[in-house]
């Protein structure tokens, strides 16, 4: 008897999912624990494995496709082995921003087989680019603009071609932009971005923000952290941004009021100190936590926000890894942003805007001098944390910061 191959939900918050590339094709067997296809969640792209042996019988999407969570993808079977069951209605990929208006209604049962899904208009590479490992905005953007996905090489994991590989790769004349004779042009939706623009309409709405911004001098955090460097070697570099997770995982234990969620009908307050780090990557903001970071040393915190940003930008990090955390930092510091104000991710209760590094006039004991600045900003849920909370809370991580010394006690 045939087996139904469903969009499963790879990630706890995860409601739909686009079917990135198949790995198997109609045909072809399968074993238990097989990868079928490649699947883009909200946050990551994941394996879809199989949970039955036989056959590929069907393909009920096409690659590009976007269907809820536990709608029919296919058909696992006998060789030979008829099956009926349609393609969900919101399979299709889509090549506008617009939601479609209404999904539309699915044809009942038959007994008779259903056509095969029509095949995708033929790609400008001859097809071989399904068959190149390549992230979904890679593969974008090679259809824009005309390349050959074999003709690159990849930098990613598994040699995955992702953007930077495309960057100046055999582009002619732009024929996206204004220069096609077409006023503007709709880019579809990604699952992370989503996710993004749902989140940000749950958090900047209902939530009561408020913002403290302190400025802080960093003279003596950027001299400790010259020693430690040099003091390294080649066991990997010492970051401000690192040294300023740490601070804030110090001071999140001293204030557990800021280390906390809004859950409704109560406050939890969390005794371990899960930090969120927010990375940008090619398709939007994925937050990767830090787990037990205050347990951790400046060199364990700097090893670990480097693996995970890396595997964040290319969407391998798993579920666990980008879920949990009870406060967040976002530094936009390395851009020369000097000062902004970060959203909250619920259902936290505090995050952490960093700004540059940079030097700036100030009185040290009577007399100016210029020093090395930086201006944090904390948006603070004002259910959760009272105004002199947070600022308690500011205060403590300023003198940290101030005083590099008190993070190694």
């Amino acid at each position: 008897m045939a087996t139904k191959i469903v969009m499963e939900a790879l990630s706890p918050t995860m409601e739909e999912g686009r079917l990135v590339e198949w790995k198997k094709k109609e045909g072809d067997p399968v074993a238990v624990g097989d990868v079928l296809a490649e699947v883009e969640t909200d946050k990551a792209v994941m394996e879809l494995v199989a949970r039955a042996a036989g056959t590929l019988l069907k393909q009920l999407v096409a690659a590009g496709g976007t269907v809820p969570v536990s709608s029919p993808i296919g058909w696992i079977g006998a060789a030979g082995e008829t099956v009926g069951e349609a393609a969900p209605a919101a399979a299709p990929p889509r090549t506008d921003t617009a939601e479609p208006a209404a999904a539309a209604a699915a044809p009942p049962p038959s007994d008779k087989p259903e056509p095969a899904p029509a095949a995708a208009p033929p790609r400008n590479d001859g097809g071989a680019a399904a068959r190149v490992k390549a992230s979904p905005l890679a593969r974008k953007i090679a259809a824009d603009t005309g390349v050959n996905l074999q003709s690159v090489t990849g930098s990613g994991p598994e040699g995955r071609i992702i953007k930077r590989d495309l960057e100046g790769v055999g582009r002619a004349a732009p024929t996206v932009h204004a220069h096609s004779g077409t006023p503007f042009v709709d880019v579809p939706l990604t699952q992370i971005r989503k996710t993004i623009a749902k989140r940000l309409v749950q958090s900047i709405g209902p939530i009561p923000t408020f913002y403290l911004t302190s400025e802080v001098d960093m003279e003596r955090v950027a001299e400790a952290r010259e020693a430690l460097n040099a003091a390294a070697g080649d066991q990997g570099k010492i970051s401000f941004n690192d040294i300023v997770l740490k601070a804030v995982a110090t001071a999140l234990l001293q204030h557990p009021a800021c280390n906390a969620w809004w859950q409704d009908d109560h406050i939890r307050l969390w005794n371990d100190v899960h930090l969120g780090v927010a990375v940008a990557t090619d398709d939007g903001l994925i937050v990767p936590v830090i787990r037990n970071a205050e347990q951790k040393s400046l060199r364990e915190i700097s090893a670990e926000t480097r693996d995970l940003a890396g595997r964040a930008r290319e969407r391998k990090l798993t579920p666990e890894e980008y879920t949990g955390s009870t406060f967040s930092v976002s530094n936009l510091g390395m851009f020369d942003i000097e000062h902004f104000t970060a959203i909250i991710n619920p259902p936290e209760a505090g995050i952490l805007a960093v700004g540059r590094i940079a030097p700036a006039p100030a009185v040290v004991n009577g007399k100016v001098e210029i020093r090395r600045r930086m201006r944090l900003t904390m948006s603070c849920d004002h259910r959760t944390i009272d105004g002199a909370t947070g600022a308690q809370f500011m205060k403590t991580l300023k003198l940290l910061l101030e005083n590099p010394l008190a993070l190694v006690w």
